[in-house]
């Protein structure tokens, strides 16, 4: 299921307020025009998307579960998900104009090679549960498979360029 994602940057003449580089555990949620740019693994970045309100925004979470005796972080996709959901939402999104894209969950470890549960895709599993929770549709996603991507997501539109990495 790709839909609505490059592979190739876009040539647009937009002008960006803001160029910003998302790193592991941190979310950004704008009306503004961003152009967001991060890298993942194993990692899974989750767009959220309200086309009619013009606000978007993206995570970028490690590990999908805080452990119980942690500090909740948005490097865990339980927190991260319902951080970037209650952001949105005081942005003026509506829960049911909301529409995501997953991206990431690779396994990018030689050694995990055979593993059918490695983390990458407990990372997605993760966030396609807590999506259906909140009741917002998945319309696009590039997940799972062995090679890192480079992600640029484009806020307040949506729009999303996907570049395989690594060997």
């Amino acid at each position: 299921m790709i839909a609505a994602i490059r592979t190739e940057p876009d040539r647009s003449p937009t002008t960006w307020i803001e160029d910003r580089y998302l790193h592991p555990g941190e979310i950004h949620a704008s009306a503004y025009p961003t152009r967001v740019t991060t890298i993942l693994g194993s990692c899974v970045a989750v767009c959220l998307i309200d086309t009619q309100r013009q606000v978007a925004g993206i995570n970028h979470y490690l590990l999908p579960h805080a452990p119980a005796s942690s500090e909740l972080t948005s490097r865990y996709g339980d927190v991260a998900i319902d951080v970037l959901v209650l952001r949105l939402l005081a942005l003026g999104a509506r829960r049911e104009g909301l529409i995501a894209k997953l991206f990431g969950g690779a396994n990018v470890l030689r050694a995990f090679a055979d593993e059918r549960r490695h983390i990458g895709a407990a990372n997605v599993e993760l966030a396609r549960t807590m999506l259906d929770r909140h009741g917002i549709r998945i319309v696009a996603e590039h997940v799972g498979g062995t090679r890192g991507r480079k992600v640029v997501f484009s806020v307040p539109d949506g729009a999303a360029f996907i570049k395989s990495i690594g060997p």
